[in-house]
C-alpha cells in the first residue's frame, strides 16, 4: 500500500437495491488483481457478500472494508446495503469516508432508497461521483437519469462520459476528457478494450457535451475562468484539476456510464476515483469537543496529531471475537498501546489492529491518519465512541441511529437457553444500534426491535445459525412511539418509606411538545442546579427523566418529540432527599406530566414508489385508499406508471403479495421511512385495547 496520504481513498459504493452495488465492487477487485476470477450475485459467490444471509437472498445486509490499488493509489472501499432496513449501515460508513460513488440504474434512475443515500451524503458532505449502470438493460436511458440527477436530487450532475449505443448495443464509452472512445472485449471480460478516435455516428454529440462540461467548469471554477474567455477550451492539464477541485468542494457530480455484469465502464470509473474524489488531506480538518473545558478542537488529518479516531461499526468474527472498525482521523493507532475513551472514562488496550478484505483479515502494527482497519480486544467499547489520546482527551459527534418501526416477542425453547439467547441479542444490538433488545415489563417477553420485517427475519436467523439459539418467535408487529401534544407543568412530591428509611424530595417538571424529528431533550434549570449542587444528584434527575421517555405513559412505548425541564426542587435534608428520592421523584413526576399534556401514539409513515402497468393504475390505488394510503403524486417513466404514496406501516404486512395479485406480477414497489405521524382514534383505541 502507498504511504503518501494523498494517494489514499476512502470511499462508498452506495445505491438502491439492486442498482448494482456489490457487482461494481467485485468488478473494481478484478481488475485491481485483488481478485482473479470475479463472482456474481446470482451465484451467490461475490467476496463482499460473505454473510450465508447474503449470499441466500443476493443482497448486501451489512457493509464490508475491503482495500486494492490502482495506479500507485490506494483505494479503501466500503460496499453497503442498498435495502431501507439497512439504511444505518450507509449512515455509518458515510460518516468515516471521504468519498462516494453513488451507482444508479440506467432503467429505473432516480429510485428512492437512492435518494436517501443521497440525503445522507449531502448530511455528511461527501464529495460524490455518479456511475450509471446496466447500460445494457432494456429501457436503458442515460439522458434521462441525468436529467434526474439534476431535478430529484438537486445535484449539480455533468457527465464526463457519453455511452456509445445502448441496451444491447451498448458496447463503451466516449471520454469526454480525452475525446477517445473506449471500445471493450467481451471475449477478455472487459480486461482488453481499445482507444481509439471518436466515430463520426458519435463525433457531434461528443463536442457538444464536451463544450458544456467545459463551459460548466469554468463557470465554477474561477482558476481557469480566464483560459476559457481566452481559447474558448480547456487543456486536460487545467480541466482535470479544475474538476477535481470542483468535486472536492461539492459543487459538482462527474457522470460516467457502464454496466458492471458485463464488464464495461469500470477502468475509467477506477481512473475517476483516483483522479477526483479527495485523499484525506483535501477533507477539512476534523472537529471534536474538548473533553475537560467542552470547547472545540480541531485535528488536522495528520500522523504527527494527537491520536484522533472513532469507532463506526462492530461485528462478531467467529475466530477473533468482535471486531472494532476504526477510521483514524488523526495520529497513529499502535498495537500495543493504550487509546483513551472519553464516554467511559477508561484506557482501552489495542491488542491487535487488522487490515480488511471483506470476511478475512491481515494484522498490522499500525493504523495512520486517514486509514480504516478494525481492532480487536477492546472491552468497553460501542458504535461511535472516539478513541483518543489520554493527555488531551476529546470526543466526535456520535452516530445517531433511526428509531425502530418494528419488533417481535421472541423466546427461548427451554429455560436452559433462556442466557445463551439474551447474551446472542445483545451481541447483535452491540453490532447494530438499529437493533433493540428490551423486556416487557407486563409479560416478562423478551422484545427485539429493528427496521422492518427483513431487518428482523435477518436477526432472527442470525440467532439460530450462527449463535445456536433455539427460540420461539412471534409474529412481526409495528413499534409506535408516544408524544405529547401539549404543554403541562407538574409539582411532584416523593415521600415514601423504603428499608426502614425515609425517602422524600418534591420536583416541578415542566413537559412540553417538539417538532416532528427532533427528539426528546432533558434540561435542569439554573433554579434547580443552584439549589441542587450536587452533580451526583442532578445525573439522578436526569436518569430518571429518562427512564420515564423510555416507557411512555399510555402503552410502554418510549416517547420522543418532547421536551423536559426540571424547574425545581424542595428538599428536606440531604440524609432524606437522597438519590432514591430524586431518581424516583423524577420518573413519577415525569410520567404525571406526560399524562397531562394531552399524550397520543405516533405511528410509523413509509413511502412507496409502484412502478405498474397503466391498466392496473385504478386497482393499485383503490387498494393505497384501503390502506388509508394518502397519493402524493403520478408520472410516466417509459411505458410504466409510477405512483408515490405514504402509507402508514402498520398496513403494508403482505403488501408484496396484494400487488403481485392486483397486477398480475407485473409492478413493482420500494418503500423507505418517511416520518412519524399521530394515529388515527381508531388506532389509539385498538392499542390501548391490546
Amino acid at each position: 500500500m502507498t504511504n503518501d496520504l494523498s494517494n489514499v481513498r476512502n470511499i462508498g459504493i452506495v445505491a438502491h437495491i439492486d442498482a448494482g452495488k456489490t457487482t461494481t465492487t467485485e468488478r473494481i477487485l478484478f481488475y485491481t488483481g485483488k481478485i482473479h476470477k470475479h463472482g456474481d450475485v446470482h451465484d451467490g459467490n461475490t467476496t463482499t457478500d460473505f454473510m450465508i444471509q447474503e449470499r441466500e437472498r443476493g443482497i448486501t445486509i451489512q457493509s464490508a472494508a475491503i482495500s486494492c490499488e490502482w495506479n500507485n493509489h490506494a483505494i479503501n472501499i466500503i460496499d453497503t446495503p442498498g435495502h431501507v432496513d439497512f439504511t444505518m449501515e450507509v449512515e455509518r460508513s458515510l460518516r468515516v469516508l471521504d468519498g462516494a460513488v453513488c451507482v444508479f440504474c440506467a432503467v429505473g434512475g432516480v429510485q428512492p432508497q437512492s435518494e436517501t443515500v443521497w440525503r445522507q451524503a449531502d448530511r455528511y458532505n461527501v464529495p460524490r461521483l455518479a456511475f450509471i449502470n446496466k447500460m445494457d438493460r432494456m429501457g436503458a436511458d442515460f439522458n434521462r437519469v441525468v436529467d434526474e440527477l439534476k431535478d430529484k436530487l438537486k445535484a449539480n450532475a455533468c457527465p464526463i462520459e457519453l455511452p456509445i449505443g445502448k441496451e444491447e448495443t451498448f458496447k463503451g464509452v466516449i471520454d469526454l476528457i480525452n475525446m477517445k472512445e473506449i471500445v471493450y472485449d467481451e471475449a477478455s471480460e472487459g480486461k482488453k478494450f481499445t482507444v481509439g478516435e471518436i466515430s463520426s455516428e458519435f463525433a457531434d454529440d461528443a463536442q457538444l457535451a464536451r463544450a458544456e462540461l467545459v463551459e460548466k467548469v469554468a463557470d465554477l471554477d474561477e482558476e481557469v475562468m480566464e483560459a476559457f474567455l481566452e481559447k474558448g477550451d480547456l487543456s486536460n492539464e487545467e480541466l482535470i484539476p479544475a474538476i477535481r477541485r470542483l468535486v472536492v468542494a461539492g459543487k459538482l457530480v462527474p457522470v460516467l456510464c457502464g454496466t458492471s455484469l458485463r464488464d464495461k465502464g469500470v477502468q475509467p470509473l477506477l481512473d475517476a476515483i483516483c483522479a477526483y474524489l479527495p485523499s484525506p488531506l483535501d477533507r477539512p480538518s476534523v472537529t471534536a469537543t474538548d473533553l475537560k473545558s467542552g470547547e472545540i478542537v480541531t485535528r488536522k488529518q495528520s500522523d504527527s496529531e494527537l491520536l484522533t479516531s472513532i469507532v463506526f461499526k462492530i461485528a462478531t468474527d467467529p475466530y477473533v471475537g468482535k471486531l472494532f472498525f476504526v477510521r483514524v482521523y488523526a495520529g497513529v493507532l499502535k498495537k500495543g498501546a493504550n487509546a483513551y475513551n472519553p464516554r467511559t472514562k477508561k484506557r482501552e488496550r489495542i491488542m491487535k489492529i487488522v487490515r480488511l478484505f471483506a470476511d478475512d483479515q491481515i494484522e498490522v502494527d499500525e493504523l495512520k491518519a486517514g486509514d480504516i482497519g478494525a481492532v480487536v480486544g477492546l472491552k468497553d467499547c460501542t458504535t461511535g465512541d472516539t478513541l483518543c489520546a489520554e493527555m488531551k482527551p476529546c470526543y466526535l459527534e456520535r452516530i445517531t441511529a433511526p428509531q425502530p418501526v418494528m419488533f417481535l416477542a421472541i423466546e427461548p425453547k427451554s429455560s436452559a437457553d433462556k442466557d445463551k439467547l439474551v447474551e446472542s441479542m445483545y451481541t447483535l444490538a452491540a453490532e447494530d444500534p438499529t437493533c433493540q433488545v428490551r423486556e416487557d415489563e407486563e409479560t416478562g417477553q423478551t422484545i427485539l426491535s429493528g427496521m422492518g420485517e427483513l431487518h428482523l427475519e435477518i436477526l432472527v436467523d442470525r440467532l439460530k445459525r450462527e449463535f445456536k439459539c433455539a427460540a420461539n418467535v412471534g409474529k412481526p408487529m409495528v413499534s409506535y412511539v408516544e408524544t405529547v401534544t401539549a404543554p403541562a407543568t407538574t409539582k411532584f412530591s416523593f415521600d415514601r418509606e423504603l428499608g426502614g428509611k425515609r425517602h422524600a424530595v418534591t420536583l416541578t417538571l415542566a413537559v412540553k411538545p417538539l417538532e416532528r424529528g427532533e427528539g426528546v431533550k432533558i434540561e435542569l434549570s439554573r433554579d434547580f442546579r443552584n439549589t441542587v449542587a450536587d452533580k451526583h444528584l442532578q445525573e439522578c434527575v436526569e436518569q430518571g427523566l429518562k427512564d420515564g421517555i423510555a416507557t411512555g405513559v399510555l402503552a410502554r412505548y418510549p416517547m420522543t418529540d418532547l421536551a423536559v425541564e426540571c424547574v425545581a426542587a424542595e428538599m428536606v435534608d440531604m440524609e432524606i432527599s437522597d438519590e432514591v428520592a430524586f431518581r424516583s421523584a423524577a420518573v413519577m413526576g415525569f410520567r404525571e406530566a406526560a399524562e397531562n399534556a394531552a399524550p397520543e401514539f405516533l405511528e410509523p409513515i413509509m413511502k412507496l414508489e409502484i412502478t405498474t402497468p397503466p391498466e392496473a393504475v385504478g386497482e393499485v390505488l383503490g387498494d393505497l385508499n384501503s390502506r388509508r394510503g394518502t397519493v402524493l403524486d403520478m408520472s410516466q417513466r417509459g411505458d410504466m406508471q409510477l405512483v408515490h404514496a405514504r402509507v402508514p406501516l402498520a398496513k403494508l404486512f403482505g403488501y408484496a403479495t396484494s400487488i403481485r395479485s392486483l397486477t398480475k406480477g407485473r409492478a413493482s414497489y420500494s418503500m423507505e421511512p418517511d416520518m412519524f405521524d399521530i394515529a388515527p382514534k381508531n388506532v389509539r383505541e385498538e392499542i390501548l385495547s391490546r
